[in-house]
């Protein structure tokens, strides 16, 4: 009875154990998109940039702050655009880009990821060279997440290209 009784305590210990690590792992990554435009008048082998703000599917996190006391370290995991409108964009018709974050107002931008030397068969998807030298905490605590990418184009865009931007962020749980 006592060797039951040890056993099932051990196995709740572990199982409620595994759920809160569980639990403070995915709350601990979340996502921020948000769509980009490259305009048909955009001309080849000229930097151009396009601003938008992005949105996390944490809201507690990035708006009201509920969760901020329990997330540190914030940094870019990974980053990916795809091609949203024309779905057969090719990124291949760009050279480069750059992808900076920041509050609102512009303020304490930073660069997160970037892609250059882009291949031209490279498809209407593509993941970015994530930048993981600069932490982001102050940045995901702010009400509003201004997304800003430079770019140049290899090819002319024959319409207004719209492009959807991820940007994976993850942090370490604060004890």
């Amino acid at each position: 009875m006592i060797k039951k009784l040890l056993f099932t305590s051990i196995a709740l210990l572990l199982l409620f154990t595994r759920c809160a690590m569980m639990q403070t792992i995915v709350k601990s990554t979340f996502p921020y998109t948000t769509d980009l435009t490259i305009p048909s008048t955009s001309v080849p082998g000229k930097q151009y940039e396009t601003v938008a703000m992005a949105n996390s599917l944490d809201q507690d996190f990035t708006k009201d702050g509920n969760n901020a006391n329990k997330v540190g370290e914030v940094r870019i995991i990974s980053a990916k655009m795809r091609s949203i409108k024309p779905t057969y964009f090719n990124f291949g018709d760009m050279v480069s880009i750059k992808i900076y974050m920041s509050g609102a107002d512009g303020q304490d931008e930073v660069l997160v990821a970037s892609r250059s030397n882009i291949t031209a068969d490279a498809g209407n998807d593509i993941n970015l060279d994530v930048e993981k030298s600069d932490f982001l905490d102050k940045l995901v605590r702010l009400p509003g997440i201004r997304i800003r990418m430079v770019y140049v184009l290899r090819n002319n865009t024959a319409s207004d290209t719209n492009l959807r931007l991820v940007l994976n962020l993850g942090g370490d749980p604060n004890d």
